[in-house]
């Protein structure tokens, strides 16, 4: 899996906004995906990270789905220029939804791991839609991650995208140059990577527990199950 390096540079708005494929195909060419051997998840184990300062958010409010008050809350760490990450959107969120999200046992949260400057675009368009609409674009990008992410020139592709869930043009350009969601973005980024170890995407965390090895949805009916418990 690509190492997310501590001395990564700032995003930048005017990289973001002529953001070439050439350079998002190099870094999705090499990650490569690290299974380890299933942890069986009987009982629940003490955090791997702060809890209470995993679960604080910056000045914009996290990305948050399901029930505010769910027992069990997983923190997804993503870059949507991630072939994994479009993976799970596709095989295993869809179930993790219907089973644990929609039911009320479990609240998902989204934040932002922009591996480079066309992801970090993409983060901020689900920014800037309304609230409820957010996951059907960060899903609806992530089902046709091939025909925008890796392209010379990915914006025509995500305005498209963009268009079906209410985006006007001007709407568009004036999200990809605001500087503060960029910060935003950034700062959601670094703060995982330096405080809570995120280091590869996806990455996540279940009531501060990292999840090892393959996210399969069996992983997590076995950790959602031993939280529920505890």
């Amino acid at each position: 899996m690509q190492l997310y390096s501590t001395k990564a540079k700032p995003m930048n708005r005017r990289k973001i906004l002529i953001a070439g494929g050439a350079a998002a195909v190099c870094l999705a060419a090499a990650m490569t995906f690290f299974v380890s051997p299933p942890v069986m998840a009987q009982t629940a184990a003490k955090p791997d990270v702060n809890l209470e300062e995993l679960m604080k958010a910056g000045e914009i409010p996290d990305n948050v789905h399901g029930k505010a008050d769910a027992p069990v809350t997983i923190i997804e760490y993503s870059s949507m220029t991630c072939p994994h990450c479009a993976a799970f959107h596709k095989d295993v969120l869809p179930a993790l939804k219907t089973k644990y999200i929609d039911t009320g046992k479990v609240k998902y949260i989204v934040r932002e791991f922009p591996l480079d400057n066309v992801a970090a675009a993409a983060s901020m368009l689900a920014r800037c839609v309304e609230p409820a609409k957010s996951l059907e674009l960060i899903d609806m990008l992530y089902a046709r991650q091939e025909d925008w992410a890796f392209k010379d020139q990915p914006l025509p592709e995500l305005q498209k995208f963009a268009r079906q869930v209410g985006f006007t043009e001007e709407r568009f350009n004036q999200c990809l140059k605001d500087e503060k969601l960029l910060k935003h973005v950034e700062w959601v980024r670094d703060r995982g990577n330096k405080q809570f170890g995120v280091r590869a995407t996806p990455s996540f965390f279940v009531n501060g527990r990292r999840v090892k090895g393959a996210t399969t949805i069996e992983k997590f009916d076995e950790l959602i199950a031993a939280e529920a418990k505890s």
